[in-house]
């Protein structure tokens, strides 16, 4: 339990030293601690789901949601153990302003990638809806591509109605023939039973209609299978078209497809969008729990410690300063004595050398001119 008390206020930035000699400030940043560590927690599983749909790959997921997590706990740590208790209340909000935005935009991030993970079910549905759509603008776009299929397929059409026309005419004369024989009187029959001459003229204009209709149907099938075997190769080469878009549309479930689909379900539902406001509510309360608790928490035995340490550290600077300060002078002063004495000796050493040897000078030019 020990151990964990003191994770906790590791988890908080506190010093071990200062909280052991006030008691009845521990729970707090045992409080303060945890969260502080359950948020970094819930940053790493975000991250790892976000990368895992971009990665596809599960190591790598766990490699870069581990370091995020680091970092967004050693984030929130600096941000709770920098505020300090101070006697003036708008001092501590005036600081605690820019903190509180950046714990927002934290609470933010980490909050996305698990609203992804809840409403998963709903994205994906939105997702294969999405590529259906994809897949039927690509068939569309690449029947676009190829129009030499639609015109063979209409020459096809064209060929069945021809065939289609002459069995009519077969069907009409077998209509007239049948008729002429059992004597239905028609505008183009006699109305005489029997196989009369009409009747025998009926009967070889059906059999002259048959024949051309048999020609004209192996005639245009043998066009019909040729025009199709063209379709077959077209249809082929838009199909390896089509497999090469394929992939792109299988692979149409990234994170930015996923925050897209989300954006449109909320749109869609008034239900889901209440859901991912208060998600993102929760996180952001999260994420400036550890603040608030700072600020609304009275000044405790801790935050006097505290500052009375970091008071004698500025005092002890403060002595070290004014110390350092009055050797400093002194030596300068020292250097300034002994070098103008110095200066001085350098003076009256070289006035004696000049005097001399201006009278020793003086010496000859009398020695000279006496002789």
């Amino acid at each position: 339990m020990e151990q964990l008390t003191r994770f906790f206020w590791f988890c908080s930035g506190a010093n071990f030293s200062l909280l052991k000699r006030s008691p009845t400030e521990s729970n707090k940043y045992i409080g303060i601690g945890a969260t502080v560590f359950f948020t970094g927690v819930l940053a790493a599983i975000a991250a790892g789901y976000a990368l895992h749909t971009v990665f596809q790959s599960i190591w790598p997921s766990i490699l870069f949601g581990l370091l995020w997590g680091l970092m967004i706990f050693n984030l929130d740590r600096f941000i709770v153990s920098s505020m300090r208790k101070r006697d003036n209340t708008w001092s501590e909000w005036k600081l605690a302003i820019p903190r509180l935005v950046l714990a927002v935009l934290l609470a933010l991030v980490i909050s996305k990638p698990l609203e992804l993970k809840m409403f998963e079910r709903e994205i994906n549905r939105k997702i294969d809806e999405k590529r259906t759509e994809f897949i039927t603008q690509s068939k569309a776009n690449l029947a676009k591509g190829f129009p030499e299929i639609q015109e063979l397929e209409e020459r096809i059409d064209i060929l069945k109605n021809e065939v289609k026309t002459a069995e009519d005419y077969r069907d009409q004369l077998q209509s007239e023939y049948d008729a002429e024989r059992f004597g239905e009187k028609t505008d183009r029959t006699s109305g005489i039973v029997g196989l009369g001459t009409n009747a025998k003229k009926k009967e070889q204009q059906l059999d002259a209609s048959q024949v051309a209709l048999n020609d004209l149907r192996i005639r245009n099938q043998v066009r019909i299978d040729t025009l199709e075997a063209q379709i077959q190769e077209f249809m082929a080469l838009r199909q390896i078209e089509f497999e090469k878009q394929q992939p792109g549309i299988e692979g149409f479930d990234g994170l930015a497809a996923r925050m897209d689909a989300l954006a449109v379900l909320t749109e869609e539902s008034s239900a889901m969008a209440l859901a991912n406001v208060f998600i993102m509510l929760l996180f952001i309360a999260i994420e400036t729990a550890p603040i608030f608790v700072k600020l609304i928490s009275p000044r405790g035995p801790y935050d006097e410690y505290l500052e009375l340490h970091e008071d004698r550290v500025r005092l002890f600077k403060s002595e070290k300063w004014t110390k350092a300060k009055g050797e400093s002078k002194a030596r300068v002063d020292y250097f300034q004595e002994t070098h103008f004495y110095a200066t001085d000796l350098n003076k009256e050493k070289t006035n004696r050398k000049n005097k001399a040897q201006t009278l020793s000078e003086i010496a000859k030019m009398e020695s000279k001119y006496q002789i």
